[in-house]
């Protein structure tokens, strides 16, 4: 595995430290610990998105989903189950878990939901009007006409 030293954008860039931070963590995750559960990410509108991850064997008490900041995070805690089983197969992993996902600015959860197995977490971008493109109306100095003037020379052949 390679190692990125970003001090460099650090030292050339203002405010871009949150980004900076996020390619850090990015960079040092270890990857054979995050396919545990599996999950999907899809675009169901232009600024709507939803992710579901299959928690098969939890119950809706069990699982947490909570957004802090920039940052949504999933967890799952299974009760310890007190009755003796002798399993000849166990292929259902019922493990804890602690899924993190990074939101971009204005990104919000509006809805989560869970059934036949799935978690489903709804998710919505919503960018202030003041962060909206807006027309600027072009205006001519006091005294100009509001039409500009062209002038057309004559071209003899």
């Amino acid at each position: 595995m390679r190692n990125y030293d970003l001090t460099p954008l650090y030292r050339a860039t203002v405010g871009f430290d949150r980004m900076a931070d996020l390619l850090d963590s990015l960079l040092s995750q270890d990857t054979s610990t995050t396919s545990y559960p599996p999950y999907n990410i899809e675009k169901t509108d232009e600024n709507a998105y939803r992710i579901s991850i299959a928690v098969a064997g939890f119950a809706e008490d069990e699982l947490r989903v909570e957004q802090r900041e920039a940052e949504l995070v999933i967890a799952a805690r299974k009760e310890k189950d007190e009755a003796p089983r002798t399993y000849l197969h166990r292929g259902i992993a019922t493990r804890a878990f602690e899924r993190r996902f990074q939101l971009a600015d204005h990104v919000r959860v509006t809805q989560a939901s869970h059934e036949n197995g799935m978690l489903h977490i709804d998710l919505l971008r919503e960018v202030p009007e003041a962060k909206k493109p807006r027309q600027i109306a072009i205006s001519s100095p006091r005294g100009a006409s509001s039409a500009p003037a062209l002038e057309v020379a004559d071209i003899e052949a």
